[in-house]
């Protein structure tokens, strides 16, 4: 049998019916409302269990039983660390909370407390103590490189890094009290004392005269005083 030629090789499209397949090419309408404009979708919001619920309840205690609340950027660290670091925090009566941000989140949203949303972004944990034992927690810290103080809540007052640093340099009450206690009675002492000084000045004028006359009566006359001798030269 002698083969056949093949006579179906691959030849380029002419020129002008490429150019009227271009120009019958299908389109897509494009739709009316761009996509960028129209209304996301309603997701449906999942219920939550019962152990979200708890988590949220505790993060609720932890903010309502405790005067101060230290939010800090937890990084990773061996686990003889953070037991080291517990265990000298309990010393001063101030407990680790680790949270979840999507427990805590929802808690501060909803209460006055959510100004500290934006501290919630990694990994954090709370430092909390029904104590303002601000001092102390620094001392701790100060240890702990892996552990960085962010913002504190201290007696319903949101402080900064910064702000918690100052209020640690503050005194304590007890002196502030003893201080606003002395400045207060120093200035009702000093106002006897210049109330007193006049009547004084003249009890011992009149004591003076009363004495002169005494004296002149009884033909002893007195001698002059060291105002009355200069007073004559």
């Amino acid at each position: 049998r002698g083969s056949k030629a093949v006579t179906r090789h691959w030849k380029a499209m002419h020129f002008q019916r490429q150019k009227l397949m271009a120009v019958t090419e299908y389109l897509a309408p494009r739709p009316a409302v761009p996509p960028r404009c129209l209304a996301p979708r309603k997701e449906r919001a999942e219920e939550d269990n019962g152990y979200v619920r708890l988590l949220r309840r505790q993060v609720e205690e932890v903010f309502r039983n405790n005067r101060m609340i230290a939010v800090c950027q937890y990084n990773s660290m061996p686990g003889e660390d953070v037991v080291l670091m517990r265990h000298y925090l309990r010393k001063h009566n101030i407990e680790v909370k680790f949270v979840l941000n999507e427990i805590v989140r929802p808690v501060l949203s909803q209460s006055k407390y959510k100004n500290l949303l934006p501290l919630f972004v990694a990994r954090n944990i709370l430092l909390v103590s029904p104590e303002m034992k601000v001092k102390e927690m620094l001392r701790v810290l100060k240890g702990v490189p892996q552990i960085n103080l962010l913002g504190a809540c201290i007696d319903n007052t949101i402080l900064s890094r910064k702000g918690v640093e100052n209020f640690a340099k503050l005194p304590s009450l007890e002196a502030t009290q003893g201080q606003t206690v002395g400045a207060l009675a120093l200035l009702p002492s000093q106002t006897f004392s210049l109330l007193q000084r006049s009547s004084a000045h003249l009890m011992a004028l009149l004591d003076q005269h009363i004495r002169q006359l005494q004296a002149g009566e009884m033909g002893n006359p007195t001698e002059p005083t060291p105002a009355q001798s200069s007073g004559t030269h």
